[in-house]
């Protein structure tokens, strides 16, 4: 059952675009820009036809409501952290949903998505992402439910403030390993700080990686980066604010979508991107 689901989620050509605009879930207003409206938000990117949204279990329906076959995949969003703000409070958590798995059945999701959080000195936080994915993993066998997991590596906040990403190979390579160790079907990593070693994640993942997006960054730069990414072997992205936060989201998830499925180099997508 989870081939029918990852069949879904990926293309023909073995690809996925998942647009990520599940951060409302975080607790940081910063997160919110653009998706202020998820009625329009979610229009938005349907109508430029990615091929999976990422979705909290509160804004899935809107999506899951529109009719017609031909809408984007749902990847269920399962665990809420608390570690994204500028100033990380003296209780860290990552708490999961209430019967994730049922409830992403219910919903119809073609897989869910959870966090292995890495950082430093925090490592209770870790061990309850740990326990997330064990219990969500014997759920998603049983249902055929893809597993899609998060290994972040982030930086300390007292050096870079919230939500920075720590590019360190040596750092990331390991907690894939751990993910893919505790039965992730599907990776979405960090990019490393040298994309040229990304086939490293890709070799040592085994399985489809879909590289993250992260903070904002100028168009041809993240154009470029994904061309180099998928050179490098990763099987899509998973990409929120440098898509919902552009100008137009619908063009730059086509000229993304052309990266991914039409072979298209970084000119071709600008080309695109400008209509």
């Amino acid at each position: 059952m989870k081939k029918y689901r990852m069949n879904r989620l990926f293309s023909k050509q073995g690809k996925c675009l998942d647009v990520a605009i599940d951060h409302g879930f975080f607790n940081e207003k910063a997160f919110l820009g653009s998706i202020e409206n998820m009625e329009k938000a979610i229009h938005t990117i349907v109508d430029a036809q990615p091929d999976a949204i990422q979705l909290t279990i509160g804004q899935a329906e809107i999506l899951q409501n529109i009719p017609g076959k031909d809408k984007p995949a749902l990847v269920l969003r399962t665990d809420v952290a608390n570690c994204y703000n500028p100033e990380l409070p003296e209780y860290l958590f990552s708490q999961l949903i209430d019967d994730p798995v049922g409830q992403a059945v219910f919903l119809d999701a073609a897989c869910v998505v959870v966090n292995l959080l890495r950082l430093p000195a925090q490592p209770e936080l870790t061990h309850q992402c740990i326990e997330n994915i064990c219990a969500l993993k014997p759920e998603c066998d049983h249902y055929g439910m893809p597993l899609m997991v998060e290994p972040l590596v982030m930086q300390a906040n007292e050096e870079k403030g919230g939500y920075m990403v720590d590019g360190d190979i040596d750092k990331i390579l390991p907690l894939v390993r751990q993910a893919c160790e505790l039965g992730a079907d599907i990776i979405k990593a960090d990019p490393c700080d040298d994309v040229s070693e990304y086939h490293r994640v890709i070799e040592i993942a085994g399985r489809p990686v879909l590289p993250r997006g992260g903070g904002r960054a100028p168009e041809r730069e993240v154009l470029q980066r994904t061309y180099d990414l998928v050179q490098q072997g990763s099987k899509g992205i998973v990409y929120g604010r440098n898509i919902i936060q552009h100008e137009n989201p619908p063009l730059m998830t086509k000229a993304l979508m052309a990266i991914l499925h039409d072979d298209a180099d970084v000119e071709q997508a600008l080309s695109i991107l400008k209509g």
